[in-house]
């Protein structure tokens, strides 16, 4: 199979899961407790208001047709307005979704680069003292949850040391940068404002490590495994014994097949940091997506969870398939196969 083919039989599945998706999202909104004609209007709202509500989502036509127009106006991006903000949900995905993006990326890469040094370090100096400390920290990494990572990361760093600003995105004196992308980092240097660019990534510093602290360790252990693994296997005893160097051997056949599973599992990992995101949003008052989807969930806004589960779901099935191919460019045998 094509690698061409094989990405577009990702794609063909994924829609399939989307679809699913709006299909359970469309009947939860519609068998919870309470009229969604009037949770929008609010209860103080009269009743020719509330009949309009009605007539404008379709609420007196058949389900089947009821999720026709509601998914129609999803693929043209309309949910509707948010009972929490007022506002169209739409703009409000706009405004919150950037910093959630900044706030995943840089956890993102802290993750893959410090999983693979530890994971490394860990399987070449096996059972020596660098790897007895990896693993002491790994079982610490890993047991101790991101939200209470963030409150002991602030208490220590922001209030006790004070070396590092833990609230909000930008300190005070700084302003945000000319938005391209919303991301502030991204936007300063754009801009050129090295100052705001440093300032802003000093504040997605500490979030960003409460979130990716745990993921680090994990796909650590299973490199180091992985790596360990494959220290025995034949084709690597035979490349050594060719004479090949030793860092050749280690990153061209120990560490490009030991990362098949690591990969996989640090895609869902970070595809997680998005929906796991929420208490650590409002642990370092981040103005993300994860923390205006707790708010709307707490405020029974129904358009606005919606979005957010819609969103999440894309992002799901956009790093699923990111990690297939990525799988399947270090072993072509997955996609030769065509397995799923």
């Amino acid at each position: 199979m094509s690698l061409l083919k094989y990405i577009g039989r990702r794609i063909f599945l994924g829609v399939f899961v989307l679809l699913g998706l709006s299909i359970v999202i469309f009947i939860i909104a519609r068998v919870v407790p309470g009229d969604p004609a009037r949770l929008s209007v609010g209860s103080t709202a009269s009743d020719e208001a509330y009949q309009l509500a009605r007539k404008s989502m379709h609420l007196d036509d058949p389900m089947v047709k009821q999720y026709g127009y509601w998914l129609n106006g999803v693929l043209q991006g309309d949910f509707g307005t948010s009972i929490t903000t007022k506002r169209n949900v739409i703009e409000d995905i706009k405004d919150f979704l950037p910093a959630t993006l900044e706030l995943v990326l840089l956890s993102a890469l802290l993750m893959i680069s410090f999983s693979i040094l530890f994971g490394s370090l860990s399987a070449r100096y096996r059972n020596r003292w660098p790897d007895t400390i990896i693993r002491v920290l790994s079982y610490t990494g890993i047991a101790i949850p991101a939200f209470i990572m963030a409150v002991l990361l602030l208490l220590v760093f922001g209030y006790y040391w004070k070396v590092i600003p833990v609230i909000g995105r930008l300190s005070y004196g700084y302003s945000a940068p000319p938005r391209i992308t919303g991301m502030y980092v991204f936007d300063s240097l754009l801009a050129r404002d090295f100052s705001t660019a440093w300032n802003a990534l000093l504040h997605l510093f500490l979030p960003a490590v409460s979130l990716a602290i745990a993921g680090i360790f994990q796909e650590a252990r299973i490199i180091r495994t992985a790596i360990s693994d494959n220290m025995n296997k034949d084709y690597v005893t035979a490349v050594t014994g060719y004479g090949v160097p030793q860092k050749i051997v280690f990153f061209k056949y120990l560490l490009k097949p030991s990362m098949i599973p690591a990969v996989s599992v640090m895609g869902m990992d970070i595809a997680s940091l998005m929906t796991n995101a929420f208490l650590v949003e409002v642990i370092f008052t981040w103005p993300g997506i994860s923390r205006y989807g707790m708010n709307a969930m707490m405020g029974k806004d129904l358009n606005a969870i919606s979005a957010v589960i819609i969103l999440f779901g894309l992002m799901f099935v956009m790093i699923n398939i990111i990690v297939d191919i990525i799988v399947s460019y270090l072993d072509p045998r997955i996609r030769l196969g065509g397995g799923i």
